[in-house]
């Protein structure tokens, strides 16, 4: 099997950064291919690989003719059904992973909002709004209680690096740009999580993209919260 992952600049990117990191907790051989963000605001070209026109789009060339999957739940189940580990063996823990990763593709729109993904910049922006701060209180409640029932050494959510880091993936870095610092068990995850050799990885490649796209920059968008 061999895949073709199309995602957007590492940098910014939060959705690309949960698909790439299911492609690498497969273990199967894949391509990646970076197309801009801004490219794709200017001309659409994400419609010509993904039929949504969204990132991230995985093409699976081992078959024929190839199988294409778009959106980051479908590309972590069409994984999952040819590689093992994606999700926890016992069907307990299972069912608890599939919630809390449902939970998060579904929802947090304040996080997604209000925390935009720049894993360059390290930026203070409290006080933060009532939404937000339940948005993180939920988020860091998840991380506890999943580590309190299944986590196992190595700190992450269920023991080895399956598909709900991979989910909560971009949380990671989000909390480090905008200084949100859990106490307990759910700090303890944030910091496995993003001292994971793949989260790493990604981490170096943003920091070596040179493109900066304005509209996802926190000190453009909270300039005036910044300088007051």
């Amino acid at each position: 099997m061999a895949y073709t992952i199309y995602i957007g600049n590492k940098n910014y990117s939060s959705w690309s950064l949960r698909g790439w990191l299911l492609v690498r907790a497969a273990a199967a051989p894949f391509t990646e291919k970076v197309v801009s963000l801004s490219a794709n605001d200017q001309a659409g070209v994400y419609k010509e690989f993904s039929p949504s026109g969204l990132v991230p789009c995985l093409v699976d060339t081992g078959t024929d003719p190839e199988t294409v999957v778009w959106d980051t739940m479908s590309i972590a189940e069409y994984l999952a059904e040819r590689h093992s580990g994606l999700w926890p063996a016992e069907p307990r823990a299972r069912a608890w992973a599939r919630s809390i990763c449902a939970e998060m593709h579904s929802g947090f729109r304040t996080v997604r909002g209000e925390m935009t993904m720049c894993i360059k910049e390290r930026v203070d922006v409290r006080p933060w709004a009532t939404g937000l701060q339940r948005d993180i209180d939920r988020i860091c409640t998840i991380w506890s209680e999943t580590r309190k029932r299944f986590g196992g050494a190595g700190g992450l959510l269920f023991g080895s690096f399956c598909a709900a880091d991979a989910f909560y993936g971009p949380v990671a870095f989000r909390f480090r740009t905008y200084g949100v610092l859990p106490d307990g068990a759910a700090g303890e995850y944030l910091a496995a999580l993003l001292a994971h050799p793949t989260m790493r990885e990604w981490d170096r490649a943003a920091h070596a993209e040179t493109e900066v796209i304005e509209a996802d920059e926190p000190r453009i968008i909270y300039r005036d919260k910044i300088s007051s």
